[in-house]
């Protein structure tokens, strides 16, 4: 059996719609609730790699402590810099993110994670 690990927060409905794809298609699935359980750097980093991004694209811009930390869009920060930034404010995350192997997708929309499937 195939299996997944999902860092999300159960809370957003995409987390959900993504762990109910995950179910469906017969997938084995670690959670891993973020929030409670933040992934360290190098797992964040790692994450990032597998799904071509940097540290910067998984950061929810919207939310009030991306304000309140004083942080903005056009910063010229590091990519180490914005995964301190995410682990010490695992809120910051942008979720659902989906690890199968060494492939890993964000599940926005949910229907990303069958691509890695």
């Amino acid at each position: 059996m195939t299996e997944a690990t999902i860092y999300h927060n159960p809370r957003c409905s995409k987390s959900r719609n993504t762990l109910s794809i995950l179910t469906e298609n017969n997938i084995s699935v670690t959670e891993v609730r973020y929030l409670d359980s933040p992934p360290t750097k190098e797992e964040l980093a790692e994450l990032c790699k597998m799904m071509g991004v940097k540290p910067f694209d998984i950061i929810r811009t919207g939310e009030a402590e991306f304000k309140a930390l004083g942080l903005s869009k056009t910063e010229d920060r590091s990519d180490d810099e914005w995964l301190d930034i995410l682990v010490k404010t695992p809120k910051l995350i942008e979720r659902p993110i989906v690890r199968i192997g060494d492939k890993a997708v964000m599940g926005r929309p949910p229907e990303n994670v069958l691509s890695i499937i």
